[in-house]
């Protein structure tokens, strides 16, 4: 069931807003998400929370402020998602601009997993003898790992955004915004966001140590274009923090400050970076860097990102966007399997879906999982076999059932189920033996019943209501699109009713409409359905710009329709 709800907001606060000079629709909009000033909407990198607040960030800094003195070396040890790549890329070019010595390795996922393993950690001492290992977008749950490079004489410092397990690892020092006692008011930093942090507070303290003046010391701020693409590409909740870090980077994209290899994801992926909006990020450029950290080796994705070299950039660039070709043939394949295991399955009768198939992907399996939690809006697992009788999963959920918790509770209940896992409320992973499979989808889906309610499994479109007809123009899209929207702080979704005029499936798979509203026709596109339509239609639809042959007209995007 998928039922329409309208946004509320107070008309006092859209008041406010508008005698503050916001565009009238813009208070409506904001008002509705939670913003009642203007100080709520501030993108000016003045009112970033402070790098203060942020537990052990000052200890992060001395320790690296040290090791840049001493000579050290240290080796980062990235995540292999765009998050991941991003938070590796702003780290090695953030670090080379303070005076370190410092390398990286991403290891291969299929061979070494998630985290800062000890595999991983003997892996590094091999090939990078280092003196210290830097996480990024990772560390926080990897005890073992940390404990065995201790054992070898590598000190780590752990920068991560997830959330922390029961036991913390013994680094040297650890920032994240999650970790019990930080007082940080933004507990959404992606990992990108905290490796940023860190450099902000690595200046400071070389600027106390005199190595650095206000006119001498790296711009930091050339590194917001990273930040920006993996802040959105990592699907955090956007609140005012993020909101900053990310109009900043857009702000560079704009003007063409960018690095040569966000250039050359914006050109390969055909989209226009003087008007980068977030979801150019989150579904264009993002989805290129994700594919090589899925399908291959997310060196590539982190090496597009740190060369200056816009040719070499460009090669990477193209490389990248063939890998993504394959992931999505890749993925449409293990989607339709999927449906074939779920051919019987009655959405009334569960609570989650949990599916496994000994032919997939595990680099795919996160994306066919948030595509059936779409499809059927129920907590998702997809699982695709791994090493030594082993199955690896990943999974997506809905708001209101918190992943990793739910599987904690499973593992409490049965401590020998799960081998590990780790995440967040909305995604997590784990790995399983393959003859435990069945075991975990009843102990999972028993969670799932005494944790999901009948309503919460509704599916709610949450719109921003009627929208006057004199603002169906691409002045007003162009007004839109230069906000910052994203997760946690969606962009505007309107409904209305309209009158069909036409209807034609595009490509076997899309719906082509022409629709009525008072004499006026609009053009509308509703992606991945062909359902024949009534004459009388309420739509929820994003408003677009869409240029064919040199002509901007306004596109209806449609997310749902009732007859």
């Amino acid at each position: 069931m998928t039922r329409i709800a309208i946004r509320q907001h107070h008309p006092q606060d859209v008041l406010q807003l508008e005698r503050q000079g916001l565009h009238p629709v813009l208070a409506r909009l904001y008002a509705a998400r939670g913003a009642t000033n203007m100080s709520d909407l501030h993108t000016d990198l003045a009112h970033l929370s402070p790098p203060s607040g942020l537990l052990q960030l000052d200890k992060a800094a001395v320790f690296l402020a040290d090791a840049i003195a001493a000579r050290k070396k240290m080796v980062i040890v990235a995540d292999y998602d765009c998050d991941g790549a991003t938070a590796c890329a702003v780290g090695l070019r953030g670090l080379k601009m303070m005076g370190a010595i410092v390398d990286f390795i991403v290891p291969n996922r299929f061979e070494y997993g998630y985290g800062l393993t000890p595999e991983i950690v003997a892996l590094t001492a091999k090939e990078k003898s280092p003196d210290i290992i830097i996480t990024v977008d990772n560390g926080i749950a990897s005890v073992e790992g940390v404990d065995a490079a201790a054992a070898m004489g590598i000190d780590v410092l752990v920068t991560d955004h997830h959330l922390p397990g029961d036991q913390l690892p013994k680094a040297a020092v650890i920032v994240n915004p999650n970790q019990p006692d930080c007082p940080f008011p933004s507990k959404n930093l992606a990992g990108v966001g905290v490796i940023f942090y860190v450099l902000l507070a690595l200046r400071a303290e070389l600027r106390r140590r005199h190595i650095f003046d206000q006119h001498t010391q790296p711009k930091l701020d050339s590194l917001l274009d990273l930040v920006a693409l993996g802040t959105v590409a990592d699907v955090v909740k956007l609140d005012a923090n993020n909101r900053i870090l990310v109009a900043q980077g857009l702000k560079r994209m704009r003007q063409g400050r960018m690095c040569a290899g966000v250039a050359a994801l914006f050109r390969v992926a055909g989209r226009d970076p003087k008007s980068a909006a977030p979801f150019d990020l989150g579904f264009a450029i993002g989805p290129r860097l994700n594919a090589a950290g899925r399908l291959a080796d997310m060196s590539l994705g982190i090496e597009c990102l740190t060369t200056d070299d816009a040719t070499l950039a460009w090669e990477i660039a193209q490389e990248l966007n063939g890998i993504n070709a394959d992931r999505k043939d890749i993925e449409r394949e293990m989607q339709d399997v999927a449906l074939l295991h779920l051919d019987t399955f009655e959405p009334s009768a569960s609570h989650t879906i949990t599916v496994f198939d000994p032919q997939w992907h595990q680099g795919v399996i996160g994306i066919v999982a948030s595509r059936l939690k779409d499809k059927f809006y129920r907590p998702t697992i997809t699982f695709a076999p791994g090493d030594d009788g082993l199955i690896k999963g990943s999974g997506r959920s809905i708001p209101g059932f918190h992943l990793r918790d739910a599987l904690d509770l499973v593992s409490k209940r049965s401590p020998a189920l799960i081998q590990k896992f780790g995440g967040h409320a909305m995604a997590a992973g784990l790995t399983l033996r393959q003859e435990d499979f069945e075991t975990f989808q009843q102990e999972f889906e028993a969670v799932g019943k005494a944790w999901l309610t009948k309503s919460q499994l509704e599916r709610v479109i949450e719109t921003d209501g009627k929208l006057e007809e004199h603002y169906f123009n691409t002045d007003f899209i162009s007004l839109i699109d230069s906000q910052v929207w994203g997760q946690g702080f969606p962009p505007p979704m309107f409904f209305d009713e309209f009158r069909l005029v036409s209807q034609r499936v595009l490509k076997e798979r899309h719906l082509k409409l022409v629709l009525d509203k008072n004499g006026q026709r609009y053009d509308a596109i509703w992606f991945g359905h062909t359902d024949t339509l009534a004459d009388q239609v309420h739509v929820a639809f994003r408003l677009d710009a869409n240029e064919y042959n040199g002509i901007t007209k306004v596109q209806l995007i449609v997310e749902h329709i009732e007859c």
